[in-house]
């Protein structure tokens, strides 16, 4: 059995799973899915080709796939897809995709998006990824597991945070984060690696040396980039995470790299 407010607006086609909750004044349009357990809190509305994930909460005022900021003609038929359990907070704002963006914006499991998050079209989160509040995320924008963006940090379109980046608050980001790297300031500079957050999800002690070894010769002055990452992929072959870094570098990207900053000691 799902609780429908009485004053809420459910568009008879809309699909919804067992046990949903649906709060007073919501409005939930006729291409929108809910999976099992999800709940919608009060003036929460729902427009598009939106999915849901099972026990996913949305609060007050959010408003999801309403369509997105652009100046190109828009109108097709794209999508957003949400996790499972993940936490949606006041007054956030999430836009569909568009065709020339591939036509979807996904956000994953277990992440929670604080209170006036931004996530543009064609943005791609990862799972339990925290955004705090005023983050914004222009379009286009790719973030891996376990990334946290600080309050009132803005990602500028195209850019890619690799997985377990930590984005400083109040922080500008114009370029790619590698995985792992921690950032900060306006605009954003490499300021070394996410130890803490690290230590937090258990990463061994030889897996977090070996990336601080590995930062060291990333970031030296010797050399070309391309060089710096080859000696890298030769030198740390058998460490994943050491790899994982190496693999985001060498991919194509739109953008190039947030550096570290000569004044605050360099690599």
């Amino acid at each position: 059995m799902s609780t429908i407010h009485a004053s809420a607006v459910v568009d008879p086609k809309a699909t919804l799973g067992h046990d949903v909750e649906i709060g007073p004044f919501a409005v939930v349009g006729p291409d929108v899915e809910l999976a099992d357990g999800v709940k919608l809190k009060s003036h929460v509305v729902l427009a598009g080709h939106t999915r849901i994930g099972a026990g996913t909460e949305v609060h007050p005022f959010a408003v999801i796939g309403a369509p997105p900021q652009t100046l190109k003609p828009i109108g097709e038929e794209t999508r957003i897809t949400v996790g499972e359990h993940s936490m949606i907070r006041e007054h956030v704002t999430i836009h569909p995709g568009t065709v020339g963006g591939g036509g979807l914006t996904s956000v994953g499991n277990h992440c929670l998006l604080m209170v006036n998050t931004h996530i543009g079209h064609d943005c791609h989160v990862g799972n339990n990824v925290v955004i705090a509040n005023n983050g914004t995320l222009g379009g286009h924008v790719s973030i891996g597991d376990f990334v946290y963006v600080g309050g009132m940090s803005a990602i500028h379109q195209n850019v890619r945070l690799g997985a377990h980046a930590m984005i400083g608050g109040m922080s500008g980001v114009e370029q790619d984060v590698i995985p792992y790297g921690s950032v900060m300031g306006n605009r954003a500079f490499l300021a070394g690696l996410n130890i803490i957050g690290l230590k937090r999800r258990g990463f061994s002690r030889d897996q977090i040396h070996s990336l601080r070894k590995a930062y060291r010769s990333l970031f030296a002055d010797e050399g070309t980039l391309a060089e710096r990452l080859a000696d890298a992929a030769e030198e740390f072959g058998d460490s994943d995470v050491v790899m994982d870094v190496v693999a985001f570098m060498q991919a194509d990207s739109a953008r190039s790299f947030v550096l570290p900053r000569a004044d605050r000691g360099g690599a």
